[in-house]
């Protein structure tokens, strides 16, 4: 059986909301491990056969616990899972495509196969008060990471990647 791998990091509950909304619809169609970043290993990357990476933007960039796993991780896994399709979901205050593009930018390096594009789910958080505050991701968009997952642990199950 094909293994989806979702790594996510989450400081507010908004990224954690996402990566487990994926998780439960994924594991519908595949085994899936779902892992903090600070906790994911170049191992549970080269264990899967696909990934999706959720994280929050934080000043414009990806969450700095998920940089840490992409630094921890990178070479030890690089020539080793190319071609394994990914997705990504990203939780942002405001526009989140500067984390979008890092992750991409990454995942282009491993050679991995974007399936979709990243999914961003926005807060609208901006005053200092708003960001740090426990986040609830409305059910829509809930919806929308349980399509993602149900959507890659079908593909994988299938083959279709």
């Amino acid at each position: 059986m094909a293994k989806l791998l979702i790594v996510y990091h989450s400081l507010t509950g908004g990224s954690r909301q996402m990566a487990e909304a994926a998780a439960a619809a994924a594991r519908e169609e595949t085994e899936t491990v779902l892992k903090t970043a600070a906790n994911a290993k170049p191992e549970d990357l080269l264990g899967a056969d696909g990934y999706i990476f959720c994280a929050p933007e934080n000043l414009a960039a990806i969450a700095g616990v998920m940089k840490d796993f992409f630094d921890r991780s990178y070479y030890p896994v690089l020539g080793r899972i190319e071609g394994r399709p990914y997705a990504q979901m990203i939780c942002a205050g405001s526009d989140g495509e500067n984390a979008a593009r890092q992750t991409a930018r990454i995942a282009t390096g491993w050679r991995l196969k974007e399936v979709q594009p990243a999914l961003i789910v926005c807060t609208h958080a901006q005053t200092p008060e708003q960001i740090l505050a426990p986040k609830t991701i409305p059910e829509d968009q809930l919806a929308l990471c349980r399509d993602l997952g149900q959507a890659m642990g079908a593909g994988l199950s299938m083959g279709a990647f």
